[in-house]
């Protein structure tokens, strides 16, 4: 089949990677335009226009891809199907009506499960043991059209955002081919989706880092995972910033009290939280690299009773 494959993150690099060493043709990669980044304001490439350049594919960067004379220019080279993974832009009714066959996005969930912009992140904090990846036939809706094709996968207790996205972005390739494979045999049977049963996973916001300690030991732990790498999990010590990389539940006593250094161990620094202990074995200090808490307790004097500070400083970054 002649496609054009839409994608912008690290994302979509395995299902971009796939259908090049497929039969299929691909007739051009469309990726956002490059953005300047950093202290420099250094323009930067999409990880998908870099991957597409090394496999000397043709890239097109336009500004809004509903521009109908991109619509126009697309339109002329006919691709039976358009592929989008993790683009980065609503694609108009006029552009849905591109390809011959329709346009299929591949989405991190099990739809409707976690429709929007965060769901890889969202199904880790809510403590979800099972997740997946679909592929829908697109249509204006955000995450809406008739489901094609879904793979399951569990979610494992040493998983956070990040292996998370790197299994699920796996998967995806595998799951795309499949669907084109079935698009060819006409074999696919699309499905609608149960609309009422939706939930939505919207974007991640830096705020969302601050642990709160009255909250479940669980929690935290989701929360941790959920959010790392980015935003990070965070709590506050002597007016600084101390980012939690890693962490572990465990049981807790009668007179803990959220927030307060319950037991410093070999293995990490116990926190009473509204439920059980939060045991943290990893953590950032601000302005230093990451170590474990064995490292971080031989620069730093942490003692039980020491409370970590429970609401964030103005101006902290």
């Amino acid at each position: 089949m002649n496609i054009v494959f839409m994608g912008t993150p690290e994302f979509a690099l395995p299902t971009l990677k796939t259908l090049h060493c497929s039969s299929h043709s691909i007739l051009s990669v469309v990726t956002q335009p490059d953005r300047p980044k950093g202290r420099g304001r250094k323009l930067l490439v999409s990880p998908v226009k870099q991957i597409a350049l090394d496999f000397r594919l043709p890239v097109l960067q336009p500004e809004t891809v509903n521009a109908p004379e991109f619509i126009r220019s697309l339109n002329q080279n006919q691709p039976d199907a358009v592929i989008v993974v993790a683009f980065g832009q609503i694609l108009s009714a006029a552009f849905l009506e591109i390809p011959k066959q329709f346009c299929i996005n591949l989405h991190s969930s099990l739809l409707p499960k976690y429709r929007g912009a965060a769901p890889i992140h969202r199904s880790i904090l809510n403590g979800d043991t099972r997740t997946g990846v679909t592929t829908i036939m697109m249509d204006k809706g955000m995450d809406t059209g008739d489901i094609l094709l879904a793979q399951e996968t569990p979610v494992h207790k040493t998983d956070d955002a990040q292996t998370l996205h790197d299994t699920l972005s796996e998967m995806g390739g595998t799951l795309v081919l499949e669907t084109l494979k079935r698009l060819e045999e006409n074999t696919l049977l699309p499905t609608p989706q149960d609309h009422g049963r939706a939930t939505y996973a919207p974007k991640l916001k830096k705020e969302e880092g601050l642990v709160k300690w009255e909250q479940p030991a669980t929690s935290l732990w989701n929360q941790v995972r959920g959010l790392t790498p980015w935003p990070g999990a965070y709590t506050l010590l002597n007016k600084k910033r101390l980012r939690i990389l890693k962490a572990q539940v465990t049981g807790g006593a009668p007179d803990d009290s959220p927030g307060q250094v319950a037991r410093v161990t070999g293995v990490g620094i116990e926190v009473g939280t509204g439920q059980d202990r939060l045991v943290i074995t990893e953590l950032q200090p601000e302005g230093k690299k990451s170590m474990s808490a064995k490292s971080f307790l031989a620069g730093y004097k942490i003692e039980r009773g020491i409370l970590f500070d429970p609401t964030p400083v103005a101006n902290q970054s």
